[in-house]
């Protein structure tokens, strides 16, 4: 089970804020929320050290970048013990952006942005197919991405 975090209302208050607008400068969230913009630094810097906070992300309309393929690919395995060894494979495939070890009828379940069909072609059948362990894929094509949000958090 994992530990408790120790984390006040103010801390609640900062992750919200900054999930919301990350470019917020501290002195301009601070004011905010009615504390100095040493105070945000401060809480920052815990929040990182405590592997709450892992960085910040610039939001990029990728299809706005000419990425205009986004598939869904459900991955069954030869065994679940390959998982390990099926991720650090995985991880060398820039196009998949996310990957998730599932319950259900896949093994794990991954996200991949592609410019085009031909691109994801390529990762499907030069790429996935040939890592030893995956037994076979099924995949998913997004029509539309309709929303994309934050979880709330609160204190509660």
């Amino acid at each position: 089970m994992a530990a408790k975090l120790n984390l006040d209302k103010l801390d609640y208050e900062i992750i919200f804020e900054m999930m919301e607008t990350a470019e917020i400068s501290y002195a301009d969230l601070g004011k905010k929320l009615f504390v100095s913009g040493g105070t945000i630094h401060v809480r920052i810097k815990k929040l990182q050290e405590m592997g709450v906070v892992k960085g910040t992300r610039l939001n990029v309309d990728l299809k706005a970048m000419g990425y205009d393929v986004i598939a869904f690919i459900g991955i069954y395995l030869e065994k679940s013990s390959l998982y390990d060894d099926v991720v650090k494979e995985l991880k060398n495939i820039p196009e998949i952006v996310r990957l998730n070890y599932t319950t259900g009828n896949y093994s794990m379940f991954a996200e991949i942005v592609c410019k085009d069909i031909t691109q994801l072609r390529s990762v499907l059948h030069d790429e996935l197919q040939k890592i030893k362990g995956i037994e076979r894929t099924e995949t998913f094509i997004s029509l539309e991405e309709s929303f994309i949000r934050n979880v709330v958090v609160t204190n509660n």
